[in-house]
C-alpha cells in the first residue's frame, strides 16, 4: 500500500482559479526538475546559476536497485549489506558520528522503525542488532563526555560481544569541525580499547565520505577495510538513500531494499502522474498557494506519534537549507501530537493566521492496541471509556483537533502512511525531497547548496585560528 496525501480540507479555503494557475506552474517546475536530471546525466557543462546541481538523489534509488538486480554479489547494495552484517556481528554498540544530513535521516529511520526503547533491550530482544548512539552533531562537552564514559563503563571485555563497540563516521569532506573533533575523540577511545594497530581497531570503523578529502585520506592511511563514498551529485540533506543512510540502516537490520523501492515508486509517480493524483505536485501546490495568496509562511509538520518526531526534524533541515535564501522560504516547525496540543496547540488554534498544518498519521499501528481497563473506584471517571484503545483515543483527538481548525477556517492537510515500515518511509522521504526541489525551481531559488551555513563555518575557522588555547 502507498501513502496518500489529502489536501481537501485546506483546498476549501483556496480560490479554485488561483489553485489552477499554481498547478500549471507546479507542472512546469516538475518538468524543469526532470531536465535537471537529464542535464546532470548528460555530462554537459551547466550555467553558474545551476551550480550546485545536486539532483543525483532523484534517480539514485532506481540505480541502486537496478545495480543489485544486474550485478548481484558485485553490487553496491551487496557491499553495504556485507559490511553492515560484519559490523553487526562484531559489536553490540555503534556510535554514529555525523551532523545535519549525515545523521538526521538515520535518526528518523531509527526512531520510526526500531523499538521505542531499543537501546534498553538486551541483544536477543534486539534480534542481534546493535545499540545506536549519536555524536558529532553538536559541540556539547557534557554530551560527548557522557557518551565516552558510557562506552568505557559498558565495554571492558573485548572478547564479550555485548561489550564491543564500533564507529560509523560520516562526513563528505572530513573537514566539518563538529564531526571531525568527535571522530578524533572516539577514535582515540576505540584504539585504546582494541589496540591502535589491531585488526579490531580497523574492522570496527566504517567511514562514509567523499572520493577525496581529509576523512578519505585518513581512511586510506588507517586501511579501514570498508570505506564508502558519497556521490558528488548528492547534497547532505538529500543523502538518505546514499551510503550515508543505507550503511547504518543496514547495520541496524533494516530492509534497505524496501526503503529504496518505496522511494523509486514515488519517483515514478512524480514523473508521470497528473495533478490531482500526484502527491508531490499536490503537496507543493497546496503549500505554495497558502504562502503566496494567504501569507502562510509557517509550515507545521504535525506528527501524530512520537516515533515520527525525528522525521519532522529531518524535514526542518531539508526545507530550511533548501529554500531559506534571498530573504525567502517558508519556516518549518515540527509538532508532535497529542503532546504539543498542550503547548503550541493554543497558538495554532487562536494565534496569528500564518500557518499551514500538515498532519502525518499512521493508518495501522505497529503493535497490538492497548485497551483502557475498568476500575471499581473510577476516581478519574474514565470507566466511560473502558474498553477503548489508545488508538481510539488518538483518533478522537485527531478528529476533534482538525474539526476545531476547520471551524475557524485554519487550513490542514493530511499525509497518511498505511503503516510504519521501510517502504512507506522511503516514499515519504522521497516525496518531501522532490517537493522541496520542485518548489525551489518554481520560485526561482536553487534548492541545492547552503551558502549561509558555509559563512558560519568560515568565521568559526578564522576565530579558532586566531584564538589561543585556554
Amino acid at each position: 500500500m502507498s501513502l496518500t496525501y489529502k489536501p481537501d480540507a485546506a483546498h476549501r479555503l483556496l480560490d479554485p482559479e488561483s489553485l489552477r494557475d499554481i498547478n500549471k506552474s507546479v507542472v512546469d517546475a516538475r518538468d524543469e526538475v526532470i531536465r535537471d536530471v537529464e542535464l546532470l546525466n548528460s555530462g554537459d557543462a551547466f550555467t553558474d546559476e545551476r551550480k550546485p546541481l545536486d539532483a543525483g538523489f532523484i534517480q539514485l534509488p532506481h540505480e541502486l536497485l537496478l545495480d543489485a538486480e544486474t550485478n548481484g554479489d558485485d553490487s553496491q547494495l551487496e557491499r553495504i549489506e556485507e559490511a553492515a552484517n560484519r559490523l553487526r556481528g562484531n559489536v553490540d554498540n555503534v556510535v554514529l558520528l555525523g551532523i545535519g544530513g549525515s545523521y538526521m535521516g538515520m535518526r528518523a529511520l531509527f526512531e520510526a522503525l526500531c523499538h521505542p526503547y531499543h537501546n534498553e533491550l538486551d541483544r536477543s530482544q534486539r534480534n542481534g542488532n546493535p545499540r545506536l548512539y549519536y555524536e558529532g552533531n553538536n559541540l556539547d562537552n557534557d554530551a560527548i563526555t557522557g557518551l565516552l564514559q558510557l562506552i568505557k563503563d559498558r565495554c571492558r571485555d573485548r572478547d564479550n560481544i555485548s561489550q564491543r563497540w564500533g564507529i560509523i563516521v560520516i562526513s563528505k569532506s572530513g573537514g566539518t569541525l563538529e564531526t571531525a573533533a568527535a571522530f578524533r575523540l572516539f577514535r582515540q577511545a576505540l584504539e585504546e580499547y582494541y589496540g591502535a594497530d589491531s585488526d579490531n581497531s580497523r574492522l570496527t570503523v566504517i567511514p562514509v565520505t567523499g572520493a577525496t578529502g581529509k576523512l578519505r585520506r585518513l581512511s586510506e592511511s588507517r586501511q579501514y577495510p570498508s570505506v564508502f563514498s558519497i556521490p558528488d551529485d548528492v547534497g547532505g540533506r538529500f543523502s538518505i538513500f546514499t551510503h550515508v543512510g543505507l550503511v547504518p540502516a543496514a547495520a541496524l537490520g533494516m530492509d534497505v531494499r524496501r526503503l529504496l523501492k518505496g522511494a523509486a515508486d514515488m519517483t515514478d509517480s512524480f514523473r508521470t502522474a497528473p495533478v490531482g493524483s500526484n502527491r508531490v505536485l499536490d503537496y507543493v501546490a497546496t503549500c505554495h498557494a497558502f504562502e503566496r495568496d494567504h501569507g502562510l509562511s509557517i509550515r507545521v509538520m504535525s506528527m501524530w506519534g512520537k516515533r515520527l518526531e525525528a522525521l519532522g526534524l529531518w524535514y526542518d533541515q531539508l526545507l530550511s537549507e533548501s529554500l531559506g535564501k534571498r530573504e525567502r522560504g517558508a519556516t518549518p516547525i515540527t509538532a508532535v501530537n497529542t503532546r504539543d496540543l498542550h503547548s503550541r496547540g493554543q497558538q495554532h488554534q487562536e494565534g496569528a493566521r500564518d500557518k499551514l498544518i500538515t498532519n502525518v498519521t499512521i493508518a495501522n499501528a505497529s503493535t497490538t492496541a492497548v485497551v483502557l481497563p475498568e476500575f471499581a473506584d473510577d476516581f478519574d471517571q474514565l470507566n466511560q471509556h473502558a474498553g477503548k484503545t489508545i488508538p481510539n483515543l488518538l483518533s478522537a483527538a485527531f478528529r476533534g483537533t482538525n474539526q476545531a481548525y476547520a471551524d475557524d477556517n485554519r487550513p490542514t492537510a493530511d499525509i497518511v502512511l498505511p503503516q510504519l515500515d521501510e517502504y512507506a518511509l522511503g516514499q515519504l522521504f522521497q516525496m518531501l525531497m522532490l517537493a522541496t526541489v520542485v518548489e525551489g525551481r518554481m520560485i526561482g531559488i536553487n534548492p541545492y547548496g547552503q551558502p549561509g551555513v558555509e559563512a558560519y563555518k568560515r568565521n568559526m575557522t578564522d576565530i579558532l585560528g586566531n584564538d589561543t588555547a585556554s
